[in-house]
């Protein structure tokens, strides 16, 4: 099912900023007075033509009534222009540049996304984040077509405990402990904020029982026995809107997706703040190394200097669990690595 990653626009006056404390806009260097909408543009993309901070461009969008109450969509074709007549910048859309009839494509149909949709598409039904125990409480594959090692599309499985009847099933094998890097004590592991959950692909159910009969419909992953079952979730159209939290979050990246040492724009992470620090989908946090002790001599006494901390770059946040939520790297001027912080801006 196709999802569409739409941004929903708000639009907050300078007063309102004023007396909430948010620091004043802060244009991009040359920014243009304004900007033709292209297949491939993203909504983030275009607010880094215009702003320094690309996540506060709904603070200075121009809407009506009608705009605000449902998801705004910009399409190929449309010109946004920057307004700077008043107190505070505008954005707002200009007439429509038509294309010429032999040009014309479906996609120049399409509405622009948020962020990159095809990055984080494969995850936003996984990876999945579950307590510890639940995942081997559910359905559990116990043997495959013909005792087969590597399955294919089309392959069936079987699978006990399966206590629904929904036809869409999701197929996870159990991953690593995602500890909490901020331990009291550095030689100890931290405490487990939850466990991820690999995906490995699809499955639909063909035939209750015990063993219930199942087809593998898509594989990411090699499926094997004792990996696990969940139903699908239910196909959702999902909004973002870039903001930054309302309360101060603190956290640590816990790792990079994939298992890779560092990343970079377009990285995915994971760090250790979630739901009930009151995180939720479209927040932009900042990221920061934090700062080295160093060594120095001055008169023959040697003295000690920490750093300050580096803010590096900022990342957005697209799916939240309890305690452990998931980012997509918008910017970053020096290697994302496990253990740097995210902080509100």
């Amino acid at each position: 099912m196709r999802r569409i990653i739409s941004a929903l626009l708000l639009c907050f006056s300078s007063a309102w900023a004023v007396a909430q404390g948010v620091a004043p806009i802060e244009l991009a260097p040359d920014a243009p007075d304004r900007h033709i909408v292209v297949p491939g543009d993203t909504l983030w993309g275009i607010a880094t033509k215009f702003l320094k901070d690309p996540y506060r461009w709904p603070d200075i969008w121009r809407l009506n009534p009608e705009d605000i109450k449902n998801p705004h969509r910009i399409y190929p074709g449309q010109v946004v222009i920057l307004d700077k007549s008043g107190a505070q910048p505008l954005l707002k859309l200009g007439r429509m540049v038509k294309a010429e009839p032999r040009i014309y494509t479906e996609e120049q149909q399409k509405e622009i996304p948020a962020i990159p949709q095809s990055v984080i598409e494969p995850f936003l039904s996984n990876p999945l984040v579950v307590s510890a125990g639940s995942l081997e409480a559910s359905a559990r594959v116990v043997a495959s077509q013909e005792s087969r090692v590597y399955l294919a599309a089309g392959d069936r499985i079987y699978a006990t405990g399966v206590k629904h009847k929904d036809k869409n099933w999701q197929v996870f094998r159990l991953g690593k402990a995602m500890a909490d890097p901020d331990r009291p004590d550095p030689e100890k592991p931290g405490e487990i904020l939850g466990v991820e959950a690999i995906y490995l692909g699809t499955a639909k159910l063909l035939q209750e029982g015990e063993p219930a009969t199942f087809e593998v419909t898509s594989i990411r992953q090699e499926i094997g026995r004792n990996d696990y079952l969940l139903p699908a979730p239910a196909p959702e159209t999902i909004s973002y809107v870039p903001h930054a939290p309302a309360t101060k979050i603190n956290g640590r990246i816990i790792a990079l997706y994939g298992g890779v040492g560092e990343g970079g724009r377009f990285s995915i992470v994971s760090f250790s703040r979630g739901k009930r620090d009151g995180l939720e989908i479209g927040h932009v946090l900042d990221l920061y190394r934090a700062g080295k002790a160093v060594m120095n001599r001055y008169n023959d006494q040697k003295e000690t200097h920490v750093l300050p901390d580096e803010r590096y770059g900022n990342l957005f946040v697209f799916r939240v669990f309890d305690r452990v939520s998931y980012a997509l790297v918008m910017s970053a001027a020096r290697p994302v690595v496990a253990g740097d912080y995210v902080r509100t801006p």
